[in-house]
């Protein structure tokens, strides 16, 4: 997989760099390149208690993201997912530590706690005051007696952090450290491997399936499930926090392994705020990517019980620039429609020929999905079909509010409920043809002269005309033949499509950027559905024959 970088042996100190020519002068680092990669405050009081972590890298923000007031004063950075050596760890304590001592937060993996315990001994050797806390919140395994180190250890740098800003000393800093670790319980998820730089990708997730109770190295899960959706995921994880979360207030940590979207993650949160558990959670932080696998497509959730203090060290002002803040845990509030612009809907009416008759045409909108999703892949964003299936259910479950037996009040309902469910530049375009087909009927038109004026309309207001490699290069040939019986307009519907694979310059829509290249030889995917729309139709009237 090409990734955007230059050498997978510069790759962190590039990184690092990076993050120091955008850190406004408050960041600066060690001069030990390559070996020794060390982020250090530059508006440090060594009068308090310094807080160092680190590890290995590829956990971006973590660890130098967190580097500044209310949070580290150091942080000590590994090549990717390997711990920095015992120099360097030694070299960040001696950097920043003055007579208040330090505090080392270090996460249960086998090399950071021999790398940094060693340099804590020859720190001590020195004469500093040097602790270290070891934080193991994972609960995918909850018998090993070593469980991992992820997430949840953002919560001790941010309440250690807050206290060591104010001034605490160092036992009251570390005590503080401690009692929120034994409270901590994290576990995570993910879809995909994540890609370690130099390294082929390891493919053992298989389609449909997501590992569960995994590390933030790239390392297998616990398990592999079956995936479901968002809603069951949260509920996967939500089950294994369970037992770990008492019936006090709790802070929740969504944090995104590296490779979620931010849309998947708002999606997460709101499933985590209506989980079993969202009672308990009186505040989130996130969702946002803190401890990362690299590109890992996962998440995971993180738990800590909160007193008034934690809440007060959790909500004080922090100056790095990763810490997405922590907020407290509301309703979605929702605010009625600003005046005119609530519809009115139409009088209902029933008529079972015309109910079946929009039924079938909704239900081969929605049998031809992933089939115009993968041919608007090849043009576009690949939604057309997700589009058009999504208005043909929302139309389907309208079926008892529409007035079917008027079918010039029809078509404007029809225009309407797509106005309102129908997302994107079609959404607006279909709205706005059967809006004018309703005009068009209330004048008097038959179906066929309205359906016409419909599609005069769309090509006033959309611009397209045929052969400009959109739905029109269908719909208006079809309508032409109309007249001559559905068969010959299915047929017209059918040559008009199949003549948009040739057109290999578009000039409307989003085909309109892509080369000849990446157009020839497949259908408009909005041509496509309105010739499989009236081949359906041409059959079904076939077989009422």
């Amino acid at each position: 997989m090409q990734q955007f970088i230059n050498s997978k042996e510069s790759l962190v100190t590039e990184a690092i760099d990076g993050v120091l020519r955008t850190a406004g002068g408050r960041l600066a680092r060690l001069d030990g390149y390559p070996h020794i990669k060390v982020v250090v405050r530059t508006d440090w009081d060594a009068s308090k208690v310094a807080l160092v972590s680190g590890g290995g890298s590829g956990h971006e923000p973590a660890h130098a993201g967190f580097v500044g007031q209310g949070m580290l004063t150091a942080a000590v950075c590994g090549d990717v997912f390997a711990s920095p050596s015992v120099d360097a760890v030694l070299a960040g304590i001696l950097a920043v530590t003055g007579k208040a001592g330090c505090l080392l937060i270090v996460k249960n993996y086998t090399g950071d706690r021999l790398n940094f315990g060693l340099a804590a001994e020859r720190a001590r050797a020195r004469g500093l005051k040097v602790s270290m806390l070891v934080v193991d919140d994972d609960v995918a395994l909850p018998e090993l007696p070593q469980a991992r180190g992820v997430a949840g250890t953002l919560f001790v740098h941010k309440i250690a952090g807050a206290l060591a800003d104010q001034g605490a000393d160092l036992d009251t800093v570390a005590t503080a450290a401690a009692r929120v670790i034994g409270g901590l319980a994290s576990i995570g998820m993910s879809l995909d491997t994540c890609t370690v730089p130099g390294s082929p990708k390891e493919d053992r997730i298989g389609p449909g399936k997501a590992e569960l109770g995994l590390g933030i190295h790239g390392e297998a899960g616990v398990e592999q499930v079956d995936f479901a959706g968002a809603r069951a995921a949260m509920e996967m994880v939500v089950d294994r926090l369970a037992p770990r979360v008492g019936p006090g207030p709790h802070v929740a940590l969504l944090n995104n392994l590296g490779g979620a979207t931010p849309l998947e993650m708002s999606v997460l949160a709101e499933e985590l705020a209506r989980s079993k558990l969202g009672e308990q959670i009186r505040w989130m932080v996130g969702p946002a990517p803190l401890m990362t696998s690299l590109d890992m497509q996962g998440f995971s959730v993180s738990l800590l019980p909160v007193s008034k203090a934690d809440e007060a060290a959790l909500l004080a002002p922090v100056a790095p620039w990763a810490w997405p803040g922590c907020l407290p845990v509301g309703t979605a509030e929702v605010l009625p429609m600003p005046d005119g612009l609530s519809p009115i809907p139409p009088m209902p009416s029933r008529d079972p020929a015309t109910a079946d008759f929009l039924k079938s045409c909704c239900a081969i909108l929605i049998a031809a999905e992933s089939d115009l999703n993968a041919l608007d892949a090849k043009s576009g964003d690949g939604d057309t079909g997700s589009t058009l299936a999504g208005a043909a259910r929302s139309l389907v479950d309208a079926m008892d509010r529409l007035p079917l037996a008027d079918h010039t009040q029809l078509y404007r309902a029809i225009g309407q409920e797509l106005s309102q469910t129908m997302g994107g530049s079609s959404g607006v375009l279909l709205a706005i043809f059967f809006a004018a087909a309703g005009d068009a009927s209330a004048a008097g038109q038959d179906h066929v002269g309205a359906l016409r004026a419909g599609l005069d309309r769309i090509r006033q207001v959309g611009g397209a005309a045929p052969g400009d490699r959109t739905m029109i290069d269908a719909l208006a040939p079809a309508l032409e033949a109309l007249p001559d019986g559905m068969a010959n307009a299915a047929a017209a519907a059918r040559k008009g499509a199949e003549v948009t694979a040739t057109i290999t310059r578009a000039r409307a829509g989003r085909a309109t950027y892509l080369t000849a290249d990446k157009l020839a030889g497949h259908n408009d995917p909005g041509a496509e559905a309105v010739a499989r729309l009236f081949e359906h139709l041409a059959a079904r009237l076939q077989v009422a024959q």
